[in-house]
């Protein structure tokens, strides 16, 4: 295990922390000599800005260094259990087989940290925060014996859900506290309470050695089958911009920062997502598949897409003034270039440098998303083809045309060839010295955030602290009390809260075979209703329904996708019942794909679909008529906003779950905490409705109403007194 040094500054200068590298004492004052030249150095001077340092040290980079700040490495578990995709070798073994411990670096980590100069590292799985400390603490060490010293800065998606919502890769470390996911926050209507998140959230990452948050998704998520709208703050403009600002404003300012900038040892560094917003995504298709390209703007309202960036993270209050990166999305956004090119957003010269850079004056850090350079796979219906309006170029072609657009980083990329390749191409275009010139500029992007961060003081941890501070009490009581805050009751027929030690029957769940998100087949499995060690503090489970004094159904939206090789295009599903789409589009607004030149039309007019978890319906009706008179309450994990109409009927109460334990909706059913959520959606009242809708605007279907007459709208909450109505309501509900 690495053992470092803690070097002490007087008069609040910070601690260094260091394994090889020198030290240089100029006027009373302590420096690491990453140079290793014995005299201080620009970059090396706490004392001068982190831009002065940034581009001191980018003026010393060799265009393989700088090539290297380019990539962001593929995802990475700690330790890495499996080869293969995304995994890693021990001295050529599986991780089972080479006595290696679990925070050793695997072989690949180590070529692409010393051959290929990567600096970005993308944390997937980490077992837990000491041992993510402990390999922290290996990677840095190894890199301060490397020239300049460049620390790793490390990333995350976001890893704080306690409930599944988009399934991309599972990232949470068992020891971090749980909070609601998206959706879930955006149901408690509280920026607040999203900025003391993201300060939790910030001390908990800087534990696991992570500086730099791939997030927060501030896409407006106006197309409600959409599969990553429960990551989103919902579909109301004013409310996501809120909360973009709170959010980066805790995760990024250093409460202890010294300085006028906030930036410090304690901040971790916003990338806001998706650029220019992936939420309109025609027909609910999303673009991490090439059946899913297109965003589409039927309703003409791209504007609103982008107030969450150029209101919200764009124009913080506090010292950092802005988020510190942006992350386009897959997306080609159909017909919004002037010229009429259309091609996935990096890749767009208007969408990057006329708009962002030039318009909207963004400065920091732009960064693909995962993937997209590669060259496309012949199949629709496959995970890895995403350079969407550049197949006809080269790998080493696409890194070019990205650099040329102001995209400084290539998400995903741990292989140097191409972008070198790219250099070259610019160099014969432009001339050497503007291409070295525009590999420094993004050098000096990519450095400033370490800097910032204080990563080349010390990029350091103490395991022991890191395992107190992560997951404590306080932190999973904030979390736990925000996942109750996030619980939407909207049907209370009298059956809630159910109090005092009753009997409760919780039907199982069946889900048929399904494509899964890398698009291999998932099989049918039988669930469940609930963990009955996780009833048990609150009730007596019982077997049957003729023992319980009440039931509850944990159910969650329809499982459906748009494609398949057999069938083609076919609706995305928010409703349980097979369905045929006779309300759709009979022309597809996005089109033009080298697969499909004989017939471009993406429409699924006429076409049917059917859910993998239709059984959830079948569960809530047949329950209903077990119970006879006795309460039957839904909890729906809802994914999607999803058409309560099939099973409202036959439910006593409804508590909608956005992504929380199950703890949360038990202490809510057993009256320990009163429902206070508020719908950040609105729930549909038919798949008609959801068809002939605009997928770029906003709560433009009709909602569903209850047979109690409550519309199931944007804002729509119930409490043990009624309808909620507060300054919440007041200020985000028109």
């Amino acid at each position: 295990m690495v053992e470092f040094r803690k070097i002490e500054n007087p008069n609040g200068g910070p601690t260094l922390g260091v394994t090889s590298a020198g030290v240089i004492e100029k006027d009373g004052y302590f420096f690491k000599d990453m140079e290793k030249t014995g005299e201080l150095l620009p970059y090396e001077d706490w004392r001068l800005s982190p831009e002065e340092r940034a581009k001191d040290l980018a003026s010393r980079l060799t265009v393989e260094e700088m090539a290297g700040l380019m990539m962001y490495s593929a995802h990475q578990s700690i330790p890495s259990l499996h080869p293969g995709m995304m995994g890693g070798t021990y001295g050529g073994k599986v991780f089972a087989e080479s006595g290696a411990k679990p925070w050793d670096l695997t072989d690949q980590q180590e070529k692409f940290l010393t051959e290929d100069h990567v600096r970005y590292v993308l944390a997937r799985a980490v077992q837990n925060g000491e041992i993510a400390a402990k390999w922290n603490n290996e990677v840095q060490a190894l890199c301060e014996k490397m020239p300049h010293c460049i620390p790793v800065n490390t990333s995350t998606d976001p890893r704080h859900g306690a409930g599944k919502s988009f399934a991309e890769f599972k990232t949470e470390a068992a020891d971090t506290s749980k909070w609601p996911t998206g959706l879930g926050m955006a149901a408690t209507f509280s920026p607040e309470l999203v900025k003391k998140f993201s300060r939790i959230a910030a001390q908990e990452y800087r534990a696991l050695g992570i500086t730099t948050e791939l997030g927060p998704q501030i896409d407006l998520g106006t197309e409600p089958r959409w599969m990553r709208v429960a990551d989103t703050y919902g579909a109301c403009s004013d409310l996501v911009t809120d909360y973009a600002k709170a959010y980066c404003e805790g995760l990024q300012t250093d409460p202890d920062a010294r300085n006028e900038t906030g930036w410090g040892s304690r901040s971790v560094a916003a990338m806001v997502k998706h650029w220019p917003g992936g939420g309109p995504c025609e027909s609910g298709r999303d673009a991490h598949y090439a059946y899913g390209k297109f965003a589409v703007y039927p309703g003409n309202n791209l504007k609103e897409h982008l107030k969450p960036f150029l209101d919200g993270a764009f124009k913080l209050d506090g010292g950092t003034g802005k988020a510190s990166a942006v992350m386009p999305y897959y997306t080609v956004s159909y017909g919004v270039d002037p010229s009429g090119k259309n091609a996935g957003n990096s890749y767009s010269y208007y969408i990057i440098h006329d708009l962002l850079r030039e318009k909207y004056g963004f400065d920091g850090v732009i960064c693909t998303d995962w993937s997209i350079t590669g060259d496309p796979d012949p199949e629709m219906d496959s995970f890895g083809s995403r350079c969407f309006g550049t197949e006809e170029l080269t790998e080493a072609q696409r890194h070019y045309r990205i650099l040329e657009n102001g995209v400084d980083q290539f998400g995903g990329n741990n292989d140097i060839v191409p972008i070198l390749e790219a250099y070259r191409i610019g160099c014969e275009e432009h001339g050497e010295e503007y291409m070295h010139k525009r590999f420094e500029q993004s050098a000096e992007r990519l450095l400033l955030n370490s800097f910032r961060c204080g990563l080349f003081e010390n990029p350091y941890l103490d395991p022991a602290e890191s395992k107190q501070i992560l997951g404590c009490k306080e932190f999973v009581d904030a979390g736990f009390d925000a996942q109750l805050k996030s619980l939407v009751m909207v049907k209370n027929n009298g059956a809630l809260p159910v109090q005092g030690r009753k009997k409760v029957y919780i039907p199982g769940r069946h889900i048929d075979a399904h494509k899964g998100f890398i698009r291999l087949m998932m099989d049918a499995v039988d669930l469940p209703g609930a963990d009955p060690e996780k009833v048990a503090p609150f009730y007596d489970v019982v077997s049957t329904p003729e023992e319980a004094d009440f039931a509850i159904c944990f159910i969650e939206s329809p499982i459906s996708d748009g494609y398949t090789k057999e069938t083609g295009y076919r609706p995305v599903m928010l409703q349980y019942r097979p369905y045929t789409a006779t309300a759709a589009r009979a022309e597809s607004i996005g089109q033009g794909d080298f697969r499909e030149k004989e017939n471009p039309n993406r429409s699924y007019l006429g076409k049917s679909n059917k859910a993998a978890n239709e059984s959830d319906l079948d569960l809530v009706i047949e329950t209903k008529k077990k119970m006879a008179d006795k309460p039957v309450i839904v909890v729906v994990h809802m994914i999607n906003p999803c058409m309560v109409a099939e099973y409202e009927p036959y439910a006593d109460a409804i508590l909608v779950d956005f992504g929380v334990e199950t703890r949360a909706a038990l202490t809510i059913i057993s009256g320990g905490a009163e429902p206070s959520g508020l719908l950040p959606v609105s729930i549909p009242a038919n798949m008609d409705t959801v068809e002939r809708h605009c997928e770029d605007l906003p709560l433009d279907y009709e909602a569903y109403k209850d047979t109690a007459g409550n519309a199931y709208g944007f804002g729509y909450g119930l409490n043990w007194s009624g309808v909620i109505c507060d300054e919440r309501t007041r200020k985000y509900v028109k």
